[in-house]
C-alpha cells in the first residue's frame, strides 16, 4: 500500500472524527439550549413562547396550521411583551427610575392593563388601568387582585375627553402636576415601543420556529403593532414577500374596509347604532375604527382582510377546546377562522407546492372570556 494512500484514508477518518465531533458539539448545544435557564425576575419570562401545530384543523384543511402561543406569557397575552418594551424605554429616557415612586397608566381592554399591572409590580411601580366597563369580569378581578387601579368608564367616541384612552392620558397628568412624581401614559395604540417589540422578537422567534417557511400570517389589528411588526419582520427582514398577511377583523371594526377598500369605515358606526365599546362586537382586544400609528407604519405589508362574526368565533373556540385542548380567548377564535379559509384557498388555487404552512397568533386564553355570552 502506497504512502499516498494511506495519507488519504488517514485524512478521511480525521475528517469523520472532526465532522462527527462537530455535530455532536451542536447537538449538545442544541439541547443545552433546549432547557429552560433560570431566570431573575417574571420579566425574564417573556417571549420565547412556544409554536404548536394545530392537529384538527391542519389535518381538515390538508395544510399545517401552527398558534404562537402568546398566551404562554408570564400574564397570559402577547401584550406582556408590549408593556415591558414601553417600560425599559421610558427607563432609557428617563421618564422612570428603578428604585423611585413611578405609576404606568394605561387605556386598554383588558389584557394590556394585565400586562402592565404584573411588570409593575416585578419593578416595583404603581398602575393605574382607565378601560371599557363592558370588559370582562375575569380582567376586571384579575386587574384589582394585581393591586391596579382599576377606573371603568362608559362608552364614548375617541374624541371624548371621557373616552377610556383619553381618560388615562389625563389621569396621567393630573398625577404628575398633583403630587410630582415620575408618571408615564402607556399610550400603546400610537407607542411606536409596541410595533418595535414584535419587529425585534415576535417575527424573528416565528421565521426560526417555522425554519423559514411560512405560506401565511394571520392576526388580528386593534393597536396594530403584533401585525405590523411581525408583517414586516418576515416580509422586509426575511424576504417573504410572497407570505400572505392576513387581518382577522371582528364585526364593527372599520380594518375590513380599511384594507380592502381603502375606507376606514363600519355601517354600525353610524349615529346612535353603537351598543358596546370600540367596535360592536362581543370580541376583546381587537378591532377598532381609526388609524393608529403602529398600524400606519407597516399597513403596507398587510395583503388583505377577512371579516369573522361573533358566532363563527364562538363556535371556533368551543372547537379549539374540545378537539384539541387548546383553551383560547375570542380573537384568537378570530385567527383560527381565517386560517382555515385562507388553507383551503391555498389548496383551490394550487398557490405552493406543498402542504401551506400557516401561522397564527394565539392571543390570549379563554379563562378571561368565560363570563361573555
Amino acid at each position: 500500500m502506497s504512502q499516498r494512500s494511506v495519507d488519504w484514508k488517514s485524512c478521511i477518518a480525521v475528517s469523520s472524527v472532526i465532522a462527527t465531533a462537530y455535530t455532536a458539539y451542536k447537538l449538545y448545544q442544541v439541547r443545552k439550549n433546549q432547557n429552560p435557564r433560570a431566570v431573575s425576575g417574571v420579566e425574564g419570562l417573556i417571549g420565547n413562547t412556544p409554536l404548536v401545530r394545530i392537529g384538527s384543523l391542519s389535518n381538515a384543511t390538508n395544510s399545517e396550521i401552527y398558534a404562537k402561543l402568546e398566551l404562554a406569557n408570564p400574564a397570559g397575552s402577547a401584550k406582556d411583551r408590549v408593556a415591558l418594551n414601553i417600560i425599559l424605554t421610558a427607563e432609557k429616557q428617563g421618564l422612570l427610575k428603578r428604585g423611585e415612586p413611578g405609576w404606568v397608566f394605561e387605556g386598554t381592554s383588558g389584557s394590556t392593563g394585565i400586562s402592565i399591572a404584573m411588570i409593575c409590580n416585578a419593578l416595583g411601580y404603581r398602575s393605574h388601568i382607565s378601560l371599557p366597563d363592558d370588559t370582562s369580569l375575569e380582567k376586571l378581578a384579575l386587574l384589582e387582585s394585581l393591586g391596579a387601579v382599576v377606573n371603568p368608564v362608559k362608552p364614548a367616541s375617541i374624541v371624548d375627553p371621557d373616552q377610556y384612552v383619553n381618560a388615562a392620558k389625563k389621569a396621567c397628568l393630573e398625577m404628575i402636576e398633583t403630587n410630582g412624581v415620575k408618571a408615564i401614559f402607556a399610550d400603546q395604540f400610537e407607542n411606536e415601543a409596541n410595533r418595535k417589540v414584535h419587529y425585534e422578537t415576535t417575527g424573528p422567534e416565528i421565521y426560526q420556529q417555522m425554519n423559514g417557511h411560512i405560506d401565511g400570517f394571520i392576526a388580528g389589528c386593534g393597536t396594530g403593532g403584533t401585525i405590523t411588526g411581525v408583517a414586516k419582520y418576515l416580509k422586509t427582514v426575511c424576504g417573504l414577500s410572497n407570505c400572505h398577511v392576513i387581518l382577522g377583523d371582528p364585526q364593527g371594526s372599520g380594518f375590513y374596509h380599511r384594507i380592502n377598500h381603502g375606507v376606514m369605515y363600519d355601517s354600525v358606526e353610524k349615529e346612535g347604532t353603537r351598543r358596546r365599546h370600540q367596535v360592536d362586537t362581543i370580541v376583546e382586544g381587537v378591532g377598532l375604527n381609526r388609524i393608529t400609528r403602529n398600524f400606519a407604519h407597516g399597513e403596507q405589508c398587510i395583503d388583505e382582510a377577512m371579516r369573522v362574526t361573533d358566532d363563527q368565533a364562538v363556535k371556533m373556540a368551543k372547537y379549539l377546546s374540545v378537539n384539541d385542548g387548546l383553551f383560547v380567548g375570542s380573537s384568537t377564535a378570530i385567527n383560527a377562522v381565517v386560517a382555515v379559509q385562507l388553507a383551503r384557498r391555498l389548496q383551490n388555487d394550487n398557490e405552493t407546492k406543498h402542504a401551506p404552512r400557516i401561522v397564527i397568533i394565539a392571543c390570549d386564553s379563554g379563562s378571561r372570556h368565560l363570563s361573555k355570552p
